[in-house]
């Protein structure tokens, strides 16, 4: 039996490709802190391969069939992103056409009450049936006066659209109440 254990460590040996620096190379499975992505191969000391890397599941040896899957899962994972940009980049390009109108409560020299912020333009975007986050829209501050406003809407690293927002006072539901007033205190006529 012990010579069936002598047996196994050098084979497994012989399996770990070694690197041009002498240690082990890897495919990472997954991302490791200070090591690499992803799908790198990488070259670790023996030890680190063997009690830590492998054991985990965090890699696996870098052989050329597992290269080859790799990049072919790569190529399949950028097709899918080139897809998704391009899309971002058609709804940037139509949100770029429209503008939407807030209205806010403001004096008389135009200064709001309170302030239009992220969440008020997020709203008003759902409403014409376009779905984006707070944090997609890029204001340079809170949006404190009446007036048009050009506002950046980031939809990935260098897809941005500029959308314009109108912040316009509030209309008032009291359209000249005066003359409905008086027809309602009609008073009933006397019976003879």
């Amino acid at each position: 039996m012990p010579s069936a254990a002598k047996h196994k460590t050098p084979s497994r040996s012989k399996r770990l490709a070694r690197g041009p620096h002498g240690g082990i190379e890897l495919l990472l499975i997954q991302s490791v802190d200070h090591l690499g992505s992803q799908g790198d191969v990488v070259e670790v000391k023996r030890g680190y391969a063997l009690n830590y890397l492998l054991p985990q599941g965090l890699a696996t040896i870098a052989s050329d069939h597992h290269k080859r899957m790799v990049d072919k899962h790569r190529a399949k994972l950028l097709a899918i992103q080139n897809e998704r940009l391009s899309d971002l980049r058609k709804l940037a390009e139509e949100m770029s056409k429209q503008s939407i109108t807030i209205e806010a409560n403001a004096n008389d020299e135009g200064h709001l009450y309170g302030s239009v912020g992220a969440p008020d333009i997020v709203k008003a975007i759902k409403q014409q049936e376009i779905t984006i986050t707070a944090d997609q829209v890029r204001l340079k501050g809170p949006l404190k006066e009446l007036g048009l406003y050009t506002v950046a809407i980031h939809f990935a690293q260098e897809i941005e659209a500029e959308l314009k927002v109108w912040v316009v006072p509030t209309v008032s539901g009291d359209h000249e109440p005066t003359e409905a007033k008086p027809e309602a205190k009609v008073e009933p006529k006397a019976s003879k």
